[in-house]
C-alpha cells in the first residue's frame, strides 16, 4: 500500500508554500497526500495581503473525516493562526499515534507574523508535548524560547536542547536564517546529528520550511527513522533550492521546483 501523509496547514494562493508546497512535496516523493486547511491567505511571492482562519469546528470536521476514513501514516502541521486552533488541532489528534511533524509557522517570508504572540503559549502548552519533530527556522526558535536568534553552532544547538526540554521528543533546528557558505542543520533527539549543505545564492527560497517539514513527513510515513528521514528530506530541498532559479515565478521570493527529479 501505498504511504499516506496528512498536512494541517493554511492555503498559500500563490502555490509556494502552505498546503500547496506540502502536497506538492508529498507527491514528489512518492506518498499520497491528504489536507486539512486551517487558513485562506492572500499572498504570492511579495507579499501577504490578507488571512482568514477557517472555522474551528470545520477543521475538526476535516480532521475527523481524513482519520475516520485514510490509514494516516504521518502528520504534518503547519500554520495555525491562533489560540483556539492550536487548542482544536491538539484534541482533533489526541487518539493518533503516528509521527507528527511541526512546523512553527509564525512569520512568512515577506514579514507578516501568522501567529500571534499571545498563541506562543498555546503552541507550547498543546502541540509541542504532542510532536515527535519540531522544525523551527533561527527566528522561530528564539521566539519560542523568548531568547536572542542563535548565531552559532553551540547557540542552536543550546537552543535545541531547551525546546526539547519542554516536551517535543526531537528537534531539527534549521540554519537557512544563518550566514557563511555552508547551511548547517542540527536534530537534536537522544543522539545530535549534523547536516550540512552549500549555501545557494538565489532570492528563490519561498516555502522552504514547509517543503523540509513536509518532506520529513513523507519519509516517516514511508517507515525511515527520524535520521534518516532528515538526512533525506535534507538533500532533496537542497536540490530543489538548487533548480528554484529555473522556475522563474513571479517577482518576489519565488517558490523551490518541487518537482526537479520530474520535470524541468
Amino acid at each position: 500500500m501505498v504511504a499516506t501523509a496528512l498536512t494541517i496547514a493554511g492555503s498559500d494562493s500563490g502555490g509556494g508554500a502552505g498546503i500547496q508546497a506540502d502536497l506538492k512535496t508529498f507527491s514528489a516523493l512518492g506518498v499520497y497526500g491528504a489536507s486539512v486547511i486551517t487558513a485562506v491567505t492572500a499572498q504570492n511571492t511579495c507579499a501577504v495581503s490578507d488571512v482568514f482562519a477557517i472555522p474551528d469546528s470545520i477543521v475538526a470536521a476535516q480532521i475527523g473525516a481524513v482519520l475516520g476514513d485514510l490509514r494516516v501514516d504521518a502528520v504534518k502541521i503547519g500554520m495555525l493562526g491562533n489560540t483556539s486552533l492550536i487548542e482544536t488541532v491538539a484534541q482533533a489528534l489526541a487518539g493518533y499515534t503516528g509521527p507528527i511533524v511541526l512546523d512553527p509557522v509564525m512569520v512568512a517570508k515577506s514579514g507578516v507574523r501568522l501567529l500571534p504572540e499571545a498563541a506562543r503559549a498555546a503552541l507550547i502548552r498543546h502541540l509541542l508535548p504532542r510532536a515527535d519533530l519540531l522544525t523551527p527556522n533561527l527566528p522561530e526558535a528564539a521566539s519560542l524560547l523568548d531568547d536572542r536568534e542563535a548565531c552559532t553552532d553551540t547557540d542552536m544547538l543550546d537552543q535545541g536542547q531547551r525546546l526539547r526540554a519542554m516536551g517535543v521528543r526531537a528537534v531539527l533546528m534549521k540554519g537557512g536564517h544563518g550566514a557563511g557558505e555552508t547551511c548547517t542543520d542540527w536534530l537534536i533527539a537522544d543522539e545530535v546529528y549534523r547536516f550540512q549543505s552549500p549555501r545557494i545564492a538565489t532570492r528563490n527560497t519561498h516555502g522552504t520550511g514547509c517543503t523540509l517539514s513536509a518532506a520529513i513527513a513523507a519519509e516517516l510515513a514511508k517507515g525511515q527513522p527520524l535520521p534518516a528521514a532528515v538526512e533525506t528530506a535534507h538533500r532533496w530541498l537542497h536540490a530543489a533550492i538548487h533548480a528554484a532559479d529555473r522556475l522563474e515565478i513571479g517577482h518576489g521570493h519565488g517558490p523551490v521546483h518541487h518537482f526537479h527529479g520530474i520535470w524541468p
